[in-house]
C-alpha cells in the first residue's frame, strides 16, 4: 500500500499522520507532497524521517493507491488529474469538488458505499460543521424522517488554521498587554469576543459555510430536509460546537433520541445535565467521536428537538474522516 499525503506541512496534514500512525493504517511506503514553501522539510512517521516532495505536474503519484489532499481548493483542482491519472484514489478535503454530480461526498457512518462509485477517482470530504452535524443526524433520521434543521455553530478558531489559533493567543497576549491587537486572520478581534461570520457572505444573505451546510447536508443524506444555520467564530482553540434544532415527520421523544445517539456509530453520549455533563471543545480535542448532550423537547415545535454537540473539527471534520473512508475501500477491497 503506497499512500500519500499532499499538504502535509498544514494543520490538517499533521493530523494525517498522527491518525495514519495511531490506527495502524496499513502503509507500505508513505509519500509527502507540499509547496515549494513546506518542500524539503523532514517529518517521522513510524520511525522513519521522510522528506516532503515538491508538488509538481510529473509522474509522483504512479503506484500510489490512497492520496489524502489537504492543500486547498486551488491546488484541488490544479492537480486532480496529476493525482488520479495513474489510478490513485483522490480522498480530497477542500470544497473544490463536494457539490460535483460525478463526486461522491462521504462521511462513513452515514453514506460510506457512496465512495464506491467515483468515475472521476475523487472522493470528497465534506465541510467539518457538516461533517459532525450528519453523524448526529443520522440516528434521529433512522426513527423518523428529518424535515428541517437549524443550527447555530461555534466554531473554534483552528478552524481557520494553524496561523489563527497562533493569532488567538497573540490577540490574548496583547490585549492583556494594553497593545494594539492583531487583526489579519479573522474578519475582526476574536479574543474577548464572537463574530457572526465564517468564510465571505453569499447573495442571499448566508455565508459560504452557512450554504455549505445546506447542500452538503442533503447529498449525503440523499434527503429533501432543509437546514438554516449561522455560524459563528468564538475564541476557542480547537474543536466547533453546534445547537441544533431538529423537526420530524413524527414526535420523537427524547428518550428515544438519548437511546438512538448512545447506539449510534461515531457518537459518543454526555448527557447529564443536572449534574454538568455535557459537551464542551474544552475537553474534546484529540478525540473521535462527536459528542452529543443538552437532549431536550423543542417547545416551539411539536415534532421539534433540540440537542447539543461537539467534535474536534481537524480530527473527525477532517482528516479523521478521509481515513475512514481508506479504511473502508479497502475493508470491501475497493484498494
Amino acid at each position: 500500500m503506497r499512500v500519500a499525503i499532499v499538504g502535509a506541512s498544514g494543520a490538517v496534514g499533521q493530523e494525517f499522520l498522527r491518525i495514519l500512525s495511531e490506527r495502524d493504517f496499513p502503509i507500505d511506503e508513505l509519500l509527502l507532497f507540499g509547496s515549494p514553501r513546506s518542500a524539503g522539510t523532514t517529518y517521522n512517521f513510524r520511525g522513519l524521517d521522510i522528506e516532503v516532495r515538491l508538488l509538481q505536474e510529473n509522474d509522483d503519484f504512479q503506484g500510489v493507491d490512497i492520496a489524502f489532499v489537504s492543500a486547498g481548493g486551488g491546488t484541488s483542482l490544479r492537480f486532480a488529474e496529476t493525482i488520479t491519472k495513474h489510478g490513485a484514489v483522490m480522498i480530497d478535503n477542500s470544497s473544490a469538488f463536494r457539490m460535483d454530480e460525478d463526486v461522491p461526498l462521504v462521511v462513513p457512518e452515514v453514506n460510506a458505499a457512496d465512495a464506491l462509485v467515483r468515475p472521476r477517482g475523487i472522493i470528497a470530504n465534506p465541510n467539518c460543521t457538516t461533517i459532525m452535524m450528519v453523524v448526529a443526524l443520522v440516528a434521529i433520521e433512522r426513527l423518523s424522517h428529518i424535515r428541517r434543521v437549524r443550527i447555530a455553530s461555534y466554531q473554534s478558531a483552528s478552524g481557520a488554521g494553524a496561523a489563527a489559533m497562533a493569532e488567538l493567543e497573540q490577540q490574548y497576549r496583547e490585549v492583556l498587554a494594553g497593545q494594539p491587537v492583531t487583526v489579519s486572520k479573522f474578519p475582526h478581534q476574536l479574543a474577548y469576543n464572537v463574530i457572526p461570520q465564517v468564510d465571505v457572505f453569499t447573495d442571499n444573505g448566508y455565508t459560504k459555510e452557512e450554504m455549505k451546510m445546506y447542500n452538503e447536508t442533503r447529498k449525503i443524506m440523499h434527503s429533501d430536509v432543509l437546514t438554516s444555520a449561522t455560524c459563528v467564530r468564538v475564541p476557542s482553540l480547537r474543536s466547533h460546537s453546534e445547537c441544533i434544532w431538529v423537526e420530524t415527520e413524527r414526535p420523537i421523544s427524547v428518550a428515544e433520541a438519548r437511546e438512538a445517539f448512545a447506539a449510534a456509530q461515531g457518537v459518543t453520549l454526555m448527557d447529564d445535565p443536572q449534574a454538568g455533563v455535557y459537551p464542551m471543545p474544552l475537553h474534546l480535542a484529540g478525540k473521535d467521536d462527536v459528542y452529543v448532550g443538552r437532549i431536550r423537547q423543542d417547545l416551539a415545535a411539536p415534532c421539534g428537538l433540540s440537542f447539543w454537540l461537539v467534535s474536534d473539527q481537524i480530527r473527525k471534520g477532517a482528516a479523521l474522516n478521509a481515513v475512514q473512508i481508506a479504511e473502508y475501500l479497502i475493508q470491501v477491497g475497493e484498494v
